[in-house]
């Protein structure tokens, strides 16, 4: 019995090497948003959005002033911020290790122009994996303006945050515009319809009645 379960283990342990390991899954990235009422704000967890890319049709691309910060307009309304660090700091392989191992996260400020006065969106913290984040509901026609700093460990000082401004387009209005081109259409063709009818009846059924 001894011998056989030394014979197990060894078939199990070459099972094992010869089985390819699991890569390990991409970081998940938490998040808090504001304050929620008397309970706090709440921690949340979203997958990351890895190889978007804005296309011309149904996104639009504003960038900050430094090229940190990328906010993609989606036609439905919601908005992707997309984020990276080469932009904060200089590009040297030191600087960058160094820059990465004192990283604690990131701190998201959004504000939006009234009829009189700014008034403030969602204050985000998220956390050190985090490269992205998305806003699902924008107010349209309203001018936004959202301000990311990254945060590090004492002593090492954190870096001006970079910001941008955009407008969402109304999504109620592109349906206006869409749903009286259609109607619009609709009535040109009805109006030549008429028209033709109109001339039909004058050129057979006015013609012989004159004539008689």
């Amino acid at each position: 019995p001894p011998l056989l379960a030394l014979l197990c283990l060894g078939a199990r342990g070459a099972e094992g090497a010869a089985a390819p390991s699991a890569e390990p899954d991409e970081p998940w990235c938490p998040y808090k948003v504001g304050a929620d009422g008397a309970e706090g704000p709440r921690l949340c967890f979203r997958p990351p959005a890895r190889g978007f890319q804005c296309a011309a049709r149904g996104c639009r691309s504003h960038r900050s002033a430094g090229g940190a910060l990328v906010a993609n307009v989606l036609r439905n309304g919601s908005v992707l911020l997309q984020w990276g660090l080469r932009h904060w700091g200089p590009p040297s392989p030191a600087n960058a290790a160094a820059a990465a191992a004192a990283l604690r996260g990131f701190a998201l400020n959004c504000s939006w122009d009234g009829t009189y006065t700014r008034f403030p969106c969602d204050s985000v913290e998220l956390g050190a994996a985090c490269r992205d984040y998305l806003l699902p509901e924008a107010h349209g026609s309203v001018r936004y303006r959202l301000c990311l700093r990254p945060r590090y460990a004492p002593p090492r000082p954190a870096p001006p945050a970079q910001c941008v401004e955009f407008r969402v387009e109304p999504a109620a209005m592109r349906d206006i515009v869409v749903a009286m081109t259609a109607v619009g259409g609709s009535i040109c063709v009805m109006l030549v319809f008429i028209c033709l009818l109109v001339a039909y009846i004058t050129e057979n059924l006015m013609s012989p009645a004159v004539a008689r």
